[in-house]
Protein backbone atom coordinates (compact mmCIF):
# COMPACT_ATOMS: atom_id res chain seq x y z
CA UNK A 1 0.00 0.00 0.00
CA UNK A 2 1.30 3.17 -1.02
CA UNK A 3 0.31 6.50 0.88
CA UNK A 4 -1.72 8.99 -0.77
CA UNK A 5 -3.29 12.56 -0.46
CA UNK A 6 -6.78 13.17 -1.68
CA UNK A 7 -7.77 16.99 -1.86
CA UNK A 8 -11.38 17.56 -2.23
CA UNK A 9 -14.19 19.92 -2.38
CA UNK A 10 -17.85 19.72 -2.29
CA UNK A 11 -20.58 22.37 -2.59
CA UNK A 12 -21.22 24.79 0.52
CA UNK A 13 -24.39 23.62 1.50
CA UNK A 14 -23.97 21.71 4.88
CA UNK A 15 -25.94 18.80 3.66
CA UNK A 16 -24.56 18.58 -0.03
CA UNK A 17 -20.95 18.83 1.46
CA UNK A 18 -21.68 15.86 4.79
CA UNK A 19 -23.18 13.76 2.24
CA UNK A 20 -20.51 14.16 -0.36
CA UNK A 21 -17.98 13.65 2.91
CA UNK A 22 -19.68 10.57 3.96
CA UNK A 23 -20.01 9.43 0.48
CA UNK A 24 -15.94 9.79 -0.31
CA UNK A 25 -15.20 7.99 2.91
CA UNK A 26 -17.70 5.36 2.18
CA UNK A 27 -15.98 4.80 -1.25
CA UNK A 28 -12.46 5.27 0.03
CA UNK A 29 -13.15 2.14 2.77
CA UNK A 30 -15.25 -0.36 0.11
CA UNK A 31 -12.16 -0.46 -1.73
CA UNK A 32 -9.90 -0.96 0.96
CA UNK A 33 -8.22 2.48 1.63
CA UNK A 34 -7.00 3.36 5.32
CA UNK A 35 -7.50 7.22 6.31
CA UNK A 36 -5.21 8.55 8.83
CA UNK A 37 -5.58 12.61 8.52
CA UNK A 38 -9.05 14.07 7.93
CA UNK A 39 -8.23 17.64 7.86
CA UNK A 40 -10.28 20.77 6.77
CA UNK A 41 -9.20 23.76 4.96
CA UNK A 42 -12.29 25.43 5.05
CA UNK A 43 -14.42 27.20 2.54
CA UNK A 44 -12.29 28.95 -0.38
CA UNK A 45 -13.28 30.53 -3.53
CA UNK A 46 -12.77 28.25 -6.65
CA UNK A 47 -10.61 30.02 -9.50
CA UNK A 48 -13.23 28.95 -12.16
CA UNK A 49 -17.06 27.82 -11.67
CA UNK A 50 -17.55 24.00 -11.18
CA UNK A 51 -20.93 22.93 -11.45
CA UNK A 52 -21.95 26.69 -11.40
CA UNK A 53 -20.73 27.18 -8.03
CA UNK A 54 -17.93 30.12 -7.21
CA UNK A 55 -16.94 28.95 -4.12
CA UNK A 56 -16.27 25.02 -2.28
CA UNK A 57 -15.85 23.41 1.33
CA UNK A 58 -12.52 21.95 0.89
CA UNK A 59 -10.99 19.13 2.55
CA UNK A 60 -7.50 16.66 2.39
CA UNK A 61 -7.58 13.10 3.28
CA UNK A 62 -3.93 11.47 3.66
CA UNK A 63 -4.57 7.94 3.48
CA UNK A 64 -2.81 4.28 2.46
CA UNK A 65 -4.09 3.04 -0.17
CA UNK A 66 -3.14 -0.14 -3.28
CA UNK A 67 -2.65 1.76 -6.30
CA UNK A 68 -4.77 -0.68 -8.41
CA UNK A 69 -7.75 0.45 -6.47
CA UNK A 70 -7.52 4.32 -7.44
CA UNK A 71 -8.86 3.98 -11.38
CA UNK A 72 -12.27 2.39 -9.10
CA UNK A 73 -12.52 4.44 -6.64
CA UNK A 74 -12.24 7.54 -10.02
CA UNK A 75 -14.92 5.74 -11.48
CA UNK A 76 -17.52 5.70 -8.38
CA UNK A 77 -16.44 9.61 -7.52
CA UNK A 78 -17.58 10.59 -10.97
CA UNK A 79 -20.88 10.12 -10.15
CA UNK A 80 -21.26 11.35 -6.53
CA UNK A 81 -23.10 14.99 -7.21
CA UNK A 82 -22.08 16.05 -4.19
CA UNK A 83 -18.20 16.04 -4.83
CA UNK A 84 -17.33 18.91 -7.37
CA UNK A 85 -13.50 18.10 -7.63
CA UNK A 86 -11.36 16.53 -6.22
CA UNK A 87 -7.63 15.10 -6.97
CA UNK A 88 -5.00 12.29 -5.93
CA UNK A 89 -1.76 12.59 -5.26
CA UNK A 90 1.00 10.44 -4.04
CA UNK A 91 3.67 10.81 -1.07
CA UNK A 92 7.04 9.80 -1.89
CA UNK A 93 8.42 8.22 0.92
CA UNK A 94 11.06 10.39 1.92
CA UNK A 95 7.66 12.98 2.70
CA UNK A 96 5.34 10.66 4.26
CA UNK A 97 8.11 9.78 6.94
Amino acid sequence: MKKYELMTIYPLEDEKSKKGAEDVKSTLAKFGAEITEEKPFGDRDLTYQIQKQKKGRFVLYTMKLNPSKITEIDKEFKINMNLLKYQFVRLDEKESK
